[in-house]
């Protein structure tokens, strides 16, 4: 690193389970200097330079180091480096332009009604009882049927994917190591289940599913082979799984303790589009984005060396007060966040998960009226990939 280091450039310990990236520690990092030296690199605070470091061409995805920086081997590291994420290039390229019909806009949009009646079947079950444990009762159920619904997957698979999927979410927070053996179980599973649904639907005509749409090109195996269809089944299961339900149950915390903007967003459901941009910007589930120098370069202020990890804080940028004003407003207009990434990167699923997310608030705040905690509320930690683990509130009772 340059000298430049020496000028008040502060230290956050990433890899302490106790970190957090909401921490006044943080706010007052990102008020000193725009950068922070980590564990596991350098951490970029500031919204504009996140956004323009995303976009940067001289870097690659980071995220691919991610089980090294860990000490972390088996399935789940095996895969992690494989899959689309953390490819380069052109075949990075190529594998985003096989899966992208899977999640266009149009067939998205398509699928809003069975959202809708997904997320009314799974409230009907605690409505009328005025209490529910959230993640358990609603974010989870409804955040893997929809993958279920997505793939053409039976509906009955939900909790078994839902299991695997939780464990596997593991492997995404500063825990790695310590729960590796439980991690690379979950992903086993997952690999075995991904081919026993893959040739189960070989048998079948094709349809217009994510699955049968990646089985057409597998059909050229020199166009997607078929270790790339079983990881990119993984992949779609697992993620858009856990971080849609941990998505939801931040959302739903939020709301909690902004009872004026959940009471404004059931009169409004028209709002509930922009309701999923503000609970992400604020809380995004993934709470960085990381990057990897593909050369030397000089950024601003800091020598960054080829090899370099950047961890692009998506909270941080996101709560900027040079950029937003404070607090949760479901009517603002904001600049865009960072909570899907961005640049050649940007989450491939954002379209769902926009889709369903809005979907589901929208019916929430209709039926849980006066939600409070019952009980406090258990988080995973505040750094990763992070989400309550369990939720507990109570809310008007449906007559």
């Amino acid at each position: 690193m340059s000298a430049a280091e020496t000028i008040d450039v502060p230290y956050l310990k990433l890899s302490d389970p106790s970190f957090s990236i909401r921490s006044q520690e943080v706010r007052e990092a990102r008020a000193r200097n725009w950068y922070a030296r980590t564990p596991y690199g350098i951490a970029v605070l500031r919204y504009e330079d996140v956004g323009k470091l995303l976009r940067d061409p001289r870097f690659r995805q980071g995220s691919h180091a991610w089980p090294a920086h860990n000490q972390a081997t088996g399935k789940f590291a095996d895969w992690w480096l494989r899959m689309l994420l953390n490819r380069v290039g052109e075949d990075h390229a190529r594998l985003r332009r096989l899966a992208n019909p899977a999640f266009s806009p149009k067939l998205i949009a398509s699928l809003q009604p069975v959202f809708a009646e997904l997320a009314n079947d799974i409230i009907d079950k605690f409505a009328r009882r005025g209490t529910c444990e959230f993640m358990a009762e609603f974010s989870e159920p409804y955040a893997t049927r929809v993958i279920c619904a997505l793939l053409g997957l039976d509906q009955s698979e939900w909790r078994n994917l839902a299991d695997i999927a939780a464990d596997m979410g593991l492997a995404l927070g500063v825990t790695f190591k310590r729960d590796l053996e439980k991690i690379n179980a979950a992903t086993e599973r997952l690999f075995d289940y991904a081919h026993r649904v893959i040739e189960e639907r070989r048998t079948r005509p094709p349809g217009e599913d994510f699955i049968s749409l990646l089985l057409q090109a597998n059909e050229n195996k020199d166009k997607l082979s078929d270790q790339e269809l079983y990881d990119m089944v993984v992949l779609a299961v697992f993620g858009g799984i856990d971080t849609t339900r941990n998505q939801l149950g931040l959302a739903m915390s939020m709301f909690v303790e902004a009872p004026d903007q959940w009471k404004l967003l059931a009169e409004r459901p028209d709002l509930a589009k922009n309701a999923v941009e503000e609970v992400m910007r604020l809380r995004p589930t993934t709470t960085w984005v990381t990057r990897e120098a593909l050369e030397d370069m000089t950024y601003k202020d800091l020598l960054i060396k080829q090899g370099t990890t950047l961890h692009l804080f998506a909270e941080s940028a996101g709560t900027d007060p040079e950029v937003f004003a404070p607090g949760l407003d479901i009517t603002a207009q904001r600049k865009p966040h960072f909570g899907f990434g961005g640049g050649a990167h940007h989450c491939l699923g954002h379209f769902i998960a926009r889709g369903d997310m809005t979907e589901a608030l929208k019916l929430l705040a209709q039926r849980l009226r006066n939600p409070r905690y019952e009980g406090e509320p258990l988080f995973l930690p505040d750094s990763g990939n992070t989400g309550p683990i369990t939720l507990n509130i109570r809310f008007d009772p449906e007559a």
